[in-house]
């Protein structure tokens, strides 16, 4: 058992679309980085979602970024907005938005202290 208190340590959280999951999980683990997914639900679009729970050393945070940038991209996609509340006899017919989809949400947070059990 082994506890170290350090300021080196770095917890990040990475939210992607589950198109962009697996290309992650895999570049990740291929880079001998420890992770932890969970699939997760969006709100907006009310799609899939991945979060990932990574300890990285500081020293390779730069190097965890430059994966997440390279298999999370940012791209366009079409949807229909939800149509509002109507009254009876009303019609409306939603025309598709176009909206920016993809891309990363990061949270780097610093680790007081971790344990390998």
């Amino acid at each position: 058992m082994s506890a170290e208190t350090s300021s080196d340590m770095r917890l990040v959280i990475v939210i992607v679309q589950d198109v962009d999951a697996s290309s992650l999980s895999d570049s990740l683990t291929s880079e001998k980085f420890g992770v932890t997914r969970i699939n997760t639900a969006g709100g907006f679009l009310r799609e899939g979602n991945a979060s990932f729970l990574i300890g990285v050393e500081e020293k390779r945070l730069g190097e965890l970024m430059g994966i997440i940038r390279r298999c999370c991209v940012t791209r366009t996609q079409y949807v229909n907005p939800l149509p509002p509340i109507m009254e009876p006899g009303e019609f409306l017919m939603p025309y598709p938005v176009e909206v920016q989809v993809g891309g990363a949400i990061v949270f780097v947070l610093n680790v007081d202290r971790h344990e390998k059990l």
